[in-house]
C-alpha cells in the first residue's frame, strides 16, 4: 500500500541548489519511494536565528510503501550523507528534509511530528507546498491560501527558479 506524502527541503549553505537535487535523487533511489510532483524552488529570508544567508526552499510530492518512522529515518540518512551537522537551532545547513504530511495520518512521537507542527506559520513551507498539492481538505476547514495568508511572511518568499533533476544542469532563474 503507498500512501501519498509531502516533504519540504532547504538549504543555504555552499551549492544550494546541487544539493537539494541530490537529496531528491536520493530520497527518490530507494525503493519505495516514488516522486510524483517538484514545486518551483524559493528563496527565502532565515528564520529563527537570522544571522545566515538565504535559503532556497522547494516541497515534493512522493508516494511511498515506507512508514512515517522507516521515511523519517531515509530522510536523516540522505541529510547526514549530504554533510548536515547540527549546530544551532534553526542555524545554517548544507540539506534540511522535513515530512510534512504523511496521508491523513497525525502522528506525535518524540522525533517525530505530523503533521508538521511548525507548517501553519511558515510561509516558506506553504508557498512551495502549494506547488504539489494534490487537492483535497487542507488539516481542516480552512484552505492553504488561508493558512498562507496568515503567515503575514509571503513576499519573503521569492521565486528563485525550477530545479531540472534530469540533467543535472543548473536550474532556470526566474
Amino acid at each position: 500500500m503507498t500512501v501519498l506524502c509531502y516533504l519540504a527541503l532547504g538549504s543555504n549553505v555552499g551549492a544550494r541548489e546541487q544539493y537539494l537535487r541530490e537529496a531528491i535523487q536520493a530520497l527518490t533511489a530507494t525503493p519505495g519511494i516514488r516522486l510524483i510532483a517538484v514545486s518551483k524552488v524559493y528563496e527565502t529570508d532565515p528564520v529563527g536565528y537570522v544571522d545566515q544567508d538565504a535559503f532556497l526552499n522547494m516541497a515534493i510530492a512522493i508516494e511511498t510503501e515506507l512508514s512515517p518512522t522507516e521515511l523519517l529515518e531515509h530522510a536523516l540518512s540522505v541529510e547526514q550523507t549530504l554533510g548536515r551537522v547540527r549546530l544551532i537551532r534553526w542555524g545554517p545547513r548544507v540539506i534540511d528534509i522535513d515530512i510534512i504530511l504523511y496521508g491523513n495520518e497525525q502522528i506525535d512521537l518524540p522525533n517525530l511530528q505530523i503533521p508538521h507542527p511548525a507548517m501553519k506559520e511558515r510561509a516558506f513551507v506553504l508557498v512551495p507546498l502549494r506547488d504539489v498539492w494534490q487537492g483535497g481538505t487542507f488539516l481542516d476547514t480552512e484552505s492553504m491560501e488561508e493558512y498562507i495568508h496568515r503567515t503575514g511572511d509571503e513576499k519573503g518568499v521569492r521565486i528563485w527558479g525550477t530545479l531540472d533533476l534530469d540533467t543535472g544542469s543548473a536550474p532556470t532563474e526566474s
